[in-house]
This record gives structure tokens, C-alpha cells and sequence, in this order.
């Protein structure tokens, strides 16, 4: 299985910016689509954004306009651009990717937190 690693969260003011990395342990092209979630403390885990094998990205109505996610699959790495961050923001960031070999979920690691101060 194609195992997956969040890295690059920290600490960031209102208004700035921050680039998270999903590595892949194996090549990236073996998963169909890559999303990245979060979770605020008291609250349940949400999608944040997706990329499918095709190139086509979505995006939480949240996010919108403020976050890239973009999918190199020579660096086996997908990206997680966000901009103009506001408090709403933090939280633990996870990615996850669907097998295109068997169309499975793999399970979640353990993200990489982001905060944003007020």
C-alpha cells in the first residue's frame, strides 16, 4: 500500500499563508484521489479538498478562492497551498488517498497541525 505523510504545518498569523505536503511513500499515480481533511478540536473531521487522477481538483465551499491543492506525481507528493488563513482555519491537517488498484481508503495518520492566531 501506498502509505501516506503530512508535513509542513505551524504556526501563521491572519492573512498569511502556509504550504502543506502529502508524501507518498510509493508512486502517487497508484492512488486515484487524494484529499485533504481537518479537524478543530470539539469538532468532527471535515473535507477540505480533493484531486483525482484526471487533474480535476474540488473544494469545500470554506476553502474556496483561498486554498490550491495541486498533485506532483514526479515528487510522489500532493500539495495543500493555503492562503489568506484566518482562526476558522486551525486544526489537525490529514490526507488520504483512494487505492486505484482496489478503490479502498487508506487509514489516518496523524496530520499535521496549523494554527492561526487571532
Amino acid at each position: 500500500q501506498v502509505q501516506l505523510v503530512e508535513s509542513g504545518g505551524g504556526l501563521v498569523q491572519t492573512g498569511g499563508s502556509l504550504k502543506l505536503s502529502c508524501a507518498a511513500s510509493g508512486r502517487i499515480f497508484s492512488l486515484n484521489t487524494v484529499g485533504w481533511f481537518r479537524q478543530a478540536p470539539g469538532k468532527q473531521r471535515e473535507w477540505v479538498a480533493s484531486v483525482i487522477d484526471t487533474g480535476n481538483t474540488y473544494y469545500a465551499d470554506s476553502v474556496k478562492g483561498r486554498f490550491t491543492i495541486s498533485r506532483d506525481n514526479a515528487k510522489n507528493t500532493v500539495y495543500l497551498l493555503m492562503n489568506s488563513l484566518e482562526p476558522e482555519d486551525t486544526g489537525v491537517y490529514y490526507c488520504r488517498g483512494r487505492s486505484t488498484w482496489n478503490g479502498t481508503w487508506g487509514s489516518w495518520g496523524q496530520g499535521t497541525q496549523v494554527t492561526v492566531s487571532s
